[in-house]
């Protein structure tokens, strides 16, 4: 059985990005358009796609995680540096929204489940769909 972690990740994002948008189970929400993903950044994103990109990652990080993952932590995990002019640099969290808003969507459609006080964890349905992209990406790869 191959697995998320024997694959190279940015593929696995994207074929998973694909497969979630044909799903038609995770739509784009109105505000994604105008949101930025962090106080770290300055515009929000260019590709008309990233919602789909950043629900595919999450659901990667997840099935990678050993324990339930809360939002806080995958805040810590989706942050970066927001650059002050010349002053120095300085860690910000990412945004919760985002995440908060992508997770109830997995939620939803079946792939990620909740344990109440601890986080979210991968779903039976969640595990078989990243399985079965990391065996296809991994076919392209031995060909």
């Amino acid at each position: 059985m191959v697995t998320a972690k024997e694959v190279p990740a940015d593929k696995l994002i994207e074929k998973l990005a694909e497969r979630l948008k044909k799903m038609q189970k995770i739509e784009i929400p109105s505000w994604a358009m105008y949101m930025k993903t962090g106080v770290y950044n300055e515009l929000p994103p260019t590709n008309e796609d990233w919602w789909y990109t950043r629900v595919a990652s999450l659901l990667r990080k997840i099935s990678i995680a050993e324990e339930p993952l809360g939002i806080g932590t995958l805040k810590t995990i989706y942050g970066g540096k927001k650059r002050n002019g010349t002053r120095p640099p300085h860690f910000r969290k990412g945004s919760g929204s985002i995440i908060r808003k992508a997770l109830q969507q997995l939620e939803q459609a079946g792939l990620v489940t909740t344990i109440p006080g601890k986080g979210r964890k991968l779903a039976p349905a969640g595990q078989g769909l990243i399985d079965e992209v990391s065996k296809e990406i991994l076919k392209e790869l031995s060909s």
